[in-house]
């Protein structure tokens, strides 16, 4: 019975959405999918049902009147850390960028495939559910330390000087990968594939923004040595020392 209970738990979406219509449309989409799903149709609603705990995931438009899907996220990620998938305008490269900075896991944006929707839900949620068992992952039992950074994927904390760091599910997931790659340079398109469960495309900044928000809540540098380097026009590399890069291997 208690199985049955996660397995429920773990299919369980909330919904927050002032278009009824839309609503009802993604309602039979992921009904037949297996999930559950709850619609609010106004912010505070929204707001109140994301922190009562028990939802999976939070699906988020950010066009509502009031407390729109922003205010919504802010508020969300000052308190928990529940997966958040928001949806924005086709073309606005702004709201997307704002979201991913206030701690959403992905976003989609409007009109959608159905297909793509349930694919970004499913890898959302095979990330959080990575984030927190540590079976998910070969070698996950071990803590990874590097510098003032020790990350335990079995209790899912990460601590920089001893002090613990709150990430969303996408940017402990992103340290983790980077961290056991640390000193060899993992290419757009491998995070991508890793860390969102898709195909890279060229004008998507998610990866961006996650290793921005990273870089906030870590700190740019580690003594005089940059943390996360950007390689123009390939990918990311999480640096180490001088005296252990020549026992660095291939990366993913």
């Amino acid at each position: 019975m208690a199985e049955d209970q996660v397995k429920r738990a773990n299919r369980r979406l909330l919904l927050v959405d002032d278009d009824i219509e839309l609503g009802e449309l993604i309602t039979e989409y992921l009904e037949p999918e297996g999930f559950q799903v709850d619609v609010v149709n106004d912010g505070r609603q929204g707001l109140e049902g994301a922190l009562g705990g028990g939802y999976a995931l939070v699906i988020l438009d950010v066009m509502m009147p009031a407390l729109n899907g922003f205010d919504v996220l802010r508020a969300i990620r000052s308190r928990s850390a529940v997966p958040v998938l928001m949806l924005t305008a086709r073309g606005d490269d702004v709201d997307r960028i704002v979201g991913l900075e206030l701690g959403a896991d992905d976003y989609l944006p409007k009109p959608f495939n159905p297909r793509e929707l349930i694919a970004r839900i499913r890898a959302v949620l095979r990330r959080a559910r990575r984030s927190i068992d540590p079976t998910g992952v070969a070698g996950a039992g071990e803590r990874l330390v590097l510098d003032d950074v020790e990350l335990d994927p079995g209790a899912r904390v990460v601590r920089r000087l001893g002090a613990v760091v709150d990430l969303t599910g996408a940017e402990f997931k992103l340290l983790e990968i980077l961290l056991r790659s640390a000193g060899r340079v993992i290419s757009r398109p491998d995070l991508s594939k890793a860390l969102l469960g898709r195909r890279f495309m060229p004008y998507d900044r998610s990866i961006d923004m996650h290793v921005s928000n990273l870089r906030k809540k870590l700190g740019h540098m580690v003594g005089d040595r940059e943390r996360i380097k950007s390689i123009r026009g390939y990918g990311y590399l999480y640096t180490i020392p001088e005296s252990q890069r020549e026992s660095v291997g291939p990366g993913l």
